[in-house]
């Protein structure tokens, strides 16, 4: 059954992804513009996403960090109490 749904994701993704190339196909086909500005209005589009997408895993990086840090310091929190409550059992 895993592997219908998986199946049935996949076609989808795929129906999804011809589409929109189709469609930016023919928005570039019958765009009033000529090729020169097309192709500077796409190339300032690419440079913009590749940005967001630096600054999206930049921000992603800064996240991990941030979660990382803070299971470090709960881990060696309760590593501290382990030890005062074997300290205490041995007292």
């Amino acid at each position: 059954m895993a592997n219908e749904e998986r199946g049935g994701a996949t076609t989808v993704l795929v129906a999804f992804l011809l589409g929109a190339l189709t469609g930016a196909a023919v928005a570039l086909l019958f765009a009033p513009a000529t090729g020169k500005e097309t192709r500077d209005f796409l190339s300032e589009k690419a440079r913009e996403g590749r940005d967001r997408a630096a600054e999206a895993a930049q921000k992603t990086r800064e996240v991990i960090k941030e979660q990382r840090d803070t299971i470090t310091s709960a881990l060696e929190r309760g590593r501290e109490a382990y030890r005062e409550a074997r300290g205490k059992e041995n007292a």
